[in-house]
């Protein structure tokens, strides 16, 4: 009893510690550049370039009117000069595409370039410019550069690795990266600990070790079946996430699947009948024949029998665990690459495990806590956090589309009056249909009563505007809320100040009728008015990326922005421009563009701002913060999802510092 507590806390602390993708650029090629001596006064400049699977990348040398070939510009040479043209070692592919409707030449996995150059002088040197390339990868394209800097001159075997950032992008950290795919594994491996709990799977696991045990003759073929069984169970749910993965198409696809209330609907409808159905109001049965049809594949026994029989299992459970593989898919949706992969892998590892172990060591049975009414305790604790998680989808669908129903009150009352019962619950106070008595209340069951009362008290202040900065990626925006004590005195505080409201902006904002900032913050939603204001009053351009439904924004809105010292920055050292990447307002006709990333027109406020992020910065996540000088340059390096105060105080005083009136 001790280990189903403690894993039920875990999942219930996990779940609302939970937060959604971070800013990454989409950038499939790695690039690796060296210098190589092959003479006294000559060197070879190689650039090397490793492709992600599936990824090309196209030759140097096309017809006109096709795809963007492969360039390399090399910078205002000084102390050498170039010889000749760039040259390709690897064999490119050749095929025709009909998009284009001629034949193209490409790399995969690997290519590499030489470029030779000879030394004009003898003092050292170095060689620096920019690749262009475009990346594909089935139809989606992006067009890319990186800088490249190279030493020469040294007379010495020259091979130095430079990965300079471009200042129009910002390549994501490999060990971050690595890191939010770790923590999301284990996340999803104690969801799968925890759906081992649940009424659907629990009594199973007797009855499938005894399967193994009376169906396949001997130990050592029980054991060699339950093995297969273990790994069918994996192969099915991590199936399951690959078949996300191939059809997650990137940012575009992440926002649109995130963002659309068609979507964020179903997630919402199907949370809250789950939760229903853990209540105890109604049981959900999947079709009887379908499982009865892989049951009787089962017992032919052998290693197609135990996949038959991890398929009966898969299936099964579908109906207690449903929420909790819903909610990995959910999230692992908003990223990119193997991130549905290593979900369901973690989740049905955790799975698949008891089931395995307790198949090659039988007498383990015996420790196993009795199925009771402790089962049923589980399946409505699940419930109350499916329902409280339930409301982050409808509150997409508020915030997308500007209903306005479901304000930050409203939402934080609901949570509050879910985590109360659960507490009274847990306490024994409120009992369901299918609940034994409580006559006893144990010491864990005793501390998650508590956390739920002290995660209630938590959420009170956020009703008078309290920041709530733990959660604020799983709250409504603080700019839905009609009573913010905060953003009331810090307003009150702006309008007694020196800078008054008509100073503060050059004219009334587009779309400030249902677009709003934090804090209390004046500043525009176009980017086109926000440059003229800041080109009027002489002052650096701050731009945000920023979406509706982007949970990082909001933590870096609560944790960073609402320091007085960034405040007081933003407000009179910055003009401020927020742009929505997913707003669906469609903007009139002679403001629609065409894409010069994939040819499309951009008919929304939403896809015209994601556009301009990529084409522009080449860089699709949120957040995502740029500071521009009048001349549209970049001032600084962009800053990203980083919850260092600190740190974004820096980033905002060296744009500043670099900033020049007019230039």
């Amino acid at each position: 009893m001790k280990l189903v507590s403690r894993v039920i806390l875990g999942l219930f602390l996990a779940l609302f510690a939970w937060q959604t993708a971070s800013a990454q650029v989409m950038d499939p090629i790695r690039w690796k550049f060296e210098a190589k001596k092959i003479d006294n006064n000559k060197y070879e400049v190689i650039f090397k370039a490793t492709i992600d699977a599936g990824w090309h990348l196209y030759s140097t040398t096309l017809p006109e009117g096709g795809p963007i070939p492969t360039s390399f510009n090399f910078s205002n040479p000084q102390g050498y000069q170039v010889v000749g043209s760039i040259k390709e070692l690897d064999k490119a592919k050749k095929e025709h595409d009909e998009i284009f409707n001629m034949d193209v030449t490409y790399f995969d996995g690997t290519a590499t370039f030489v470029q030779e150059v000879e030394l004009t002088a003898e003092a050292n040197t170095t060689a620096s410019g920019t690749v262009e390339y475009q990346a594909c990868f089935e139809d989606k394209c992006l067009f890319l550069e990186k800088d490249f800097s190279v030493d020469l001159g040294d007379f010495k075997a020259a091979a130095v690795v430079a990965e300079k950032p471009v200042e129009k992008a910002k390549e994501p950290a490999k060990e971050e990266e690595g890191s939010s795919l770790l923590v999301f594994f284990f996340i999803s491996f104690a969801a799968g600990l925890a759906g081992l709990l649940t009424p659907c799977v629990f009594p199973m696991i007797p009855m499938t070790v005894s399967f193994f045990m009376n169906k396949q003759g001997n130990k050592f073929n029980a054991i060699v079946n339950a093995l297969v069984f273990g790994l069918s169970i994996i192969v099915i749910y991590t199936g399951i996430g690959f078949l996300v993965s191939l059809t997650s198409m990137g940012a575009s696809f992440a926002n649109d699947i995130t963002s659309h209330w068609i979507t964020n609907a179903i997630f919402f409808t199907l949370f809250v009948v789950f939760a229903a159905s853990f209540f105890g109001l109604f049981e959900i049965v999947l079709p009887g024949n379908l499982a009865n049809k892989t049951d009787s594949k089962a017992d032919r026994g052998g290693f197609i029998g135990s996949f038959f029989m991890a398929l009966t299992t898969v299936i099964v459970s579908l109906s207690c665990v449903g929420p909790i593989v819903g909610s990995i898919l959910v999230e692992a949706a908003s990223g990119i690459g193997a991130k549905p992969i290593i979900g369901m892998f973690g989740f049905s590892l955790a799975f698949s495990i008891p089931f395995t172990l307790f198949a090659i060591f039988p007498s383990w049975l015996n420790a196993l806590p009795k199925s009771g009414g402790w089962m049923n305790s589980v399946k409505v604790v699940l419930g109350f956090v499916v329902l409280a998680f339930s409301l982050k989808f409808l509150m997409v669908i508020d915030q997308n589309y500007h209903w306005g129903f479901l304000t930050r009150e409203v939402y934080l009352s609901i949570w509050i009056a879910i985590f109360l019962l659960l507490g009274l619950y847990l306490l024994g106070k409120i009992r369901f249909e299918m609940d034994s008595e409580v006559k006893h209340i144990g010491f864990f069951r005793m501390l998650m009563a508590m956390a739920s009362f002290s995660f209630m008290i938590y959420l009170v202040p956020g009703l008078f505007g309290a920041p709530l900065s733990g959660i604020s990626g799983l709250l409504p925006s603080r700019s839905s809320h009609k009573f913010d004590l905060a953003t009331m005195i810090s307003q009150a505080s702006l309008n007694s100040g020196k800078v008054s409201d008509k100073k503060a902006l050059c004219e009334e904002p587009k779309y400030a009728d249902f677009l709003h900032l934090p804090h209390g913050l004046q500043g525009y939603f176009d980017y086109d008015q926000a440059l003229a204001c800041a080109r009027e009053q002489k002052k650096p351009l701050f731009i945000d990326f920023v979406g509706h439904s982007c949970s990082n924004c909001k933590e870096m809105e609560e944790k960073v922005w609402s320091d007085p010292r960034v405040l007081e920055r933003l407000r009179n050292d910055f003009i401020v421009v927020a742009l929505y990447v997913d707003e669906r307002y469609e903007l009139p006709e002679n403001e629609w563009i065409t894409s010069s990333i994939d040819g499309k027109i951009k008919k929304t406020i939403g896809k015209k701002n994601s556009d301009f992020q990529i084409s522009r910065f080449n860089m699709n996540g949120q957040p995502y913060y740029v500071i521009l000088g009048s001349g549209e340059q970049v001032l600084t390096e962009p800053f990203g999802y980083k919850t260092d105060v600190d740190a974004f105080i820096e980033f905002l005083d060296k744009g500043k510092a670099a900033f020049k009136p007019g230039l």
